[in-house]
């Protein structure tokens, strides 16, 4: 169909492509970073910045010998992951990929420009088309709406996916700092275990000690360098897990630097009641449940138009040229795409079903979020009590008894072998407390975690060792 298009609808015409491209959504990748930051400020991702030239790369390796030059902390292990992996680069860098291309979807289609020559005997037909989609201009406003509501869903997921990565680095800087602090005692329970099968030696040559006791002596000895190697070894383990969240190379994870013993505990746990209030402001699974609905719910009142009709307007302007002579030709064609074949019922039936989905997930959100949440608070509090009975009780105690048990070995009444195996039991209580505070601050970790809307599966181990099986001994 062929239609004269006067001058003035022209311009309108122009004027409306012009608005179109106007309303387009665009992205700016550090901006977008940048609000993500804000939805992820209880951990401290001020240095939150996607590395794009030479210069800023340059920036962060400054930065990564500053924060190395000193012991890090556990927020300085932070920092040195966002300035420094190249690994969450990347996950910046795929960021924003996608939200480019989301931001693209709210963009209207190029138009197509074609050049016709049409001869007829002696008369020579030249047209230029101009086609874009109708539809795709009428819907744009709807289309760029659903773009931005996408948009918002791809810095929530950013902000999810840095505060997992943020949890994994702090639970990995305790997990390091601890085996550090363990082997420092499985030193001393080893030289107490080395001084105590040498006297063994001593005394079974002189006489005094049987073959059995001297056997059980080397069989402490025996299990307490096992133990030390097995320390080392965790240390090791546990060092190298950091090291590769932090993306240090092998000349930085030589400067790396931890302190010698984990932080001390708070004097007071969380309260239920700060719990409740901070879940309730800061929950990221169920707001990304809502933006996922709420664009659902957008783009099914947008299919229920494009699934049932596509329209193509076509500007043509075009001379034909005769021995006689020239004229202009100038008009519009629209195409109308009919639904004969496919009347976009499975498109609806998807959309339908996509929506009934995300009402679904919403509420299960909600829920798995309350439950988490329950768990995780539960499982801070245990640890958080265990923590304090060792700090408050058991080590005093055991620090009690190794003083009473150094006035019975001066006053004759043990032996210097009870005195070595209470130093002994003595380490492995301040092992197990350590051990204590490591399961504190995990569940502390993954509290954080799930309260911000990330739950973690965090399970209390509590430490039985000897310390208390020796609880009466000597």
């Amino acid at each position: 169909m062929f239609i004269y298009l006067p001058k003035r609808h022209r311009l309108t015409v122009l004027a409306c492509m012009l608005v179109c491209v106007s309303g387009c959504v665009s992205y700016d990748v550090n901006q977008g970073i940048l609000q993500a930051a804000q939805g992820t400020a209880a951990f401290n991702t001020e240095r939150l910045l996607l590395a794009v030239t030479e210069e800023q790369r340059q920036q962060r390796t400054v930065l990564t010998q500053q924060l190395l030059s000193a012991p890090v902390g556990p927020k300085q292990a932070v920092e040195l992951m966002l300035v420094n992996s190249t690994a969450f680069q990347g996950l910046l860098a795929q960021h924003w990929a996608q939200a480019a291309a989301t931001a693209q979807s709210g963009r209207i289609s190029n138009p197509t420009f074609a050049l016709e020559r049409i001869v007829t005997g002696s008369e020579t037909e030249l047209n230029g088309l101009l086609t874009f989609g109708l539809m795709d201009a009428l819907t744009l406003p709807q289309r760029a709406d659903i773009a931005r509501l996408k948009l918002v869903q791809s810095q929530l997921r950013l902000s999810a996916e840095v505060i997992d990565q943020v949890t994994l680095v702090r639970q990995a800087w305790v997990r390091a700092v601890a085996a550090s602090a363990t082997v420092h005692y499985a030193h001393k329970v080893a030289d107490a275990a080395l001084a105590s099968d040498e006297l063994a030696a001593r005394m079974l040559s002189a006489g005094n000690f049987n073959a059995l006791t001297r056997s059980k002596h080397r069989l402490f000895h025996l299990q307490a360098q096992m133990q030390l190697a097995a320390a080392k070894q965790t240390k090791l383990s546990r060092t190298e897990e950091l090291v590769r969240l932090l993306g240090l190379d092998a000349t930085q994870a030589l400067q790396l630097q931890l302190p010698d013993t984990l932080p001390g505990l708070p004097a007071l746990a969380v309260s239920e009641q700060d719990v409740a209030q901070l879940a309730v402001q800061q929950r990221l699974d169920i707001r990304m449940a809502k933006a996922e609905l709420e664009t659902v719910a957008r783009a099914q009142g947008l299919t229920s138009i494009t699934s049932l009709l596509d329209v193509e307007l076509t500007v043509i302007s075009g001379m034909v040229n005769s021995n006689s002579s020239d004229s202009k030709r100038i008009g519009a064609q629209i195409s109308v795409k009919l639904p004969l074949l496919d009347s976009g019922d499975m498109q609806r039936a998807q959309m339908n079903a996509q929506t009934l989905a995300a009402v679904n997930r919403l509420k299960a959100s909600a829920t798995d979020a309350a439950s988490s949440l329950r768990e995780t608070y539960a499982a801070y509090l245990t640890a958080f009590s265990i923590a304090r009975q060792f700090q408050d009780e058991l080590l005093p105690l055991r620090q009690h008894m190794a003083g009473e048990n150094l006035l019975r070995y001066n006053a004759m009444q043990i032996g210097v072998f009870d005195l070595l195996a209470d130093a002994s039991d003595q380490n492995a209580a301040v092992t197990a407390a350590i051990d204590a505070q490591l399961q504190f601050w995990l569940s502390e970790a993954a509290l954080q975690s799930t309260l911000i809307g990330r739950p973690l599966s965090n399970s209390v181990s509590v430490t039985n060792s000897k310390t208390s099986n020796n609880a009466s001994a000597h």
